[in-house]
């Protein structure tokens, strides 16, 4: 055979000519040493790459509760806390919706002092304020509150803010508007009848159902990129007078809405008409100093605890930029929470990786606002008992934020007692520590009874307008959710 006619890779893998057994053995050795080592490597290479399949499935979380239940602040943490980027680049357009709140805190209370003073000037000896109140909570022996000039000049100083509300609420259109009623009866008018009958044309609907904070900024975006687009500098000049307008008439009226906010006749007036202000979504007035300033600039704490109402069901994608899951990509839901808006949820329950429930555990006391013949907390009760024994979610991981942790704690503090909301309660301690227990203990009955499955189920105390509080909460619940969505994709 001539040399041209030798293979070159036989010549490459041969033994070395003359080779003893001892040098044989070796090299054996050192050929097994390296197809080990080259087969572990080929597995690490084969187990990335699984992850990765893995990891480009989308994580989808949906955010379910009443309305004013957190949804959106716990939503908006998520961003802060995982896509930094995209969160500092929104930030200034919460701007306009933190003086929305504001104005709209003050404008509650001017709506109630208007009341009170003309029932006030009525001739009736036995005025006690104009209070819708049933005569039980009501101490008739309470002196008539003394209306003075200065409340009267105050109404009228603080008059254009009623201006400034109407043009802010034409602004962010439906978003802008809390819900006054509905026809709806039932806490979950969805079940498993409906979703199997109707789940291609409902989730049609739904998936148009653009209607949040998300869309209200993308349509202001896109008047004035319409603007910059077509050269309209008068248009972009004009809108730009009018953000400032607004700014100033705000920073104008700053010592007259400290002066009715501290004001003790107001405070009176607010305390016998149960109106707890300060403990509504949105609630600004103990900020007036930082806000009504015509540089005013929002913080991170105050985007969060600014509202706008959320219709229909609005899809979040974010990039999670940091943690356990960094460079995956994960959709958050979140939904209205009137009862006229649950019948929108159910689509989104099909491939859910987890939900988050948030129950709002501090409104023992309180009625819905769409439907005041009904309990907050019993209507929390009513949807987590329909999500629980939901088919369609047996296998979906449950997360419970048992949130307002805060506010709870402020109102066993000024003496509120559960039990005349909750007879249920008895006479157990009125402590923040005593009523977490039960109201957890009472939501994981609920579980064990109806769940048709076993399945993961976390329980968080939570705040969710603490976004430092909230950071360290949604790691867990990143890990949790993580290792159930790896899970998931071992099983496809």
């Amino acid at each position: 055979m001539n040399a041209g006619d030798v293979d070159p890779l036989t010549l490459a893998i041969a033994p070395p000519p003359n080779e003893t057994p001892a040098q044989r053995a070796e090299r054996e050795s050192a050929e097994a040493e390296a197809l080990r080592i080259s087969n572990e490597i080929d597995e690490q290479i084969r187990k990335e790459r699984e992850n990765e399949r893995k990891k480009k499935r989308p994580v989808k979380l949906l955010l379910l509760g009443q309305s004013e239940s957190g949804k959106t602040a716990t939503l908006k943490n998520f961003q802060l806390t995982y896509a930094k980027r995209e969160w500092i680049a929104e930030r200034n357009n919460w701007r306009a919706v933190v003086f929305l709140n504001l104005v709209r805190n003050v404008n509650n209370i001017l709506d109630i002092l208007t009341r009170e003073m003309a029932a006030a000037s009525l001739p009736s000896p036995d005025y006690i304020g104009s209070s819708d109140e049933s005569s039980e909570d009501i101490n008739s022996s309470k002196p008539r509150l003394k209306f003075k000039e200065k409340h009267r000049l105050l109404k009228l100083r603080l008059g254009p803010l009623r201006r400034i509300q109407n043009d802010l609420e034409r602004r962010f259109g439906a978003t802008a508007l809390e819900p006054q009623f509905t026809s709806v009866t039932t806490a979950a008018p969805f079940g498993s009848e409906e979703i199997e009958s109707s789940r291609q044309t409902s989730k049609e609907f739904s998936i148009n159902s653009r209607n949040g904070w998300k869309s209200a900024f993308e349509k202001i975006r896109a008047t004035r990129a319409a603007a910059r687009a077509g050269g309209d500098a008068n248009a972009l000049r004009r809108l730009q007078e009018i953000d400032d307008e607004i700014a100033e008439v705000i920073a104008g009226c700053r010592e007259d809405m400290k002066a009715i906010w501290e004001d003790l006749t107001v405070r009176e007036m607010l305390s016998r008409s149960k109106s707890r202000v300060e403990d509504s979504a949105g609630f600004f007035l103990n900020d007036v100093d930082r806000i009504a300033v015509s540089n005013y600039e929002p913080t991170d704490d105050d985007v969060v605890r600014a509202r706008l109402r959320t219709l229909g069901v609005q899809e979040y994608k974010f990039i999670f930029e940091h943690g356990r899951t960094a460079g995956q990509e994960w959709r958050l839901y979140d939904v209205g929470g009137t009862r006229s808006s649950r019948a929108a949820w159910w689509p989104y329950f099909d491939d859910v990786n987890a939900i988050i429930f948030l129950a709002p555990i501090s409104c023992f006391d309180e009625k819905l606002a769409e439907d005041r013949r009904v309990n907050r907390l019993e209507d929390s009760f009513l949807l987590w008992r329909s999500v629980c024994e939901c088919k369609l979610l047996s296998r979906t991981q449950l997360i419970l934020f048992l949130n307002k942790c805060d506010l709870l704690q402020a109102k066993l503090q000024r003496g509120i007692r559960i039990r005349s909301s909750v007879p249920s309660f008895g006479d157990r301690r009125n402590d923040i520590s005593t009523a977490t227990r039960y109201f957890q203990q009472h939501f994981k009955e609920i579980l064990k009874q109806y769940s048709p499955a076993q399945r993961s189920f976390f329980v968080h105390l939570t705040s969710v307008i603490d976004t430092r509080s909230t950071a360290v909460t949604l790691g867990a619940v990143e890990e949790s959710i993580l290792r159930d969505h790896l899970r998931r994709a071992d099983l496809m």
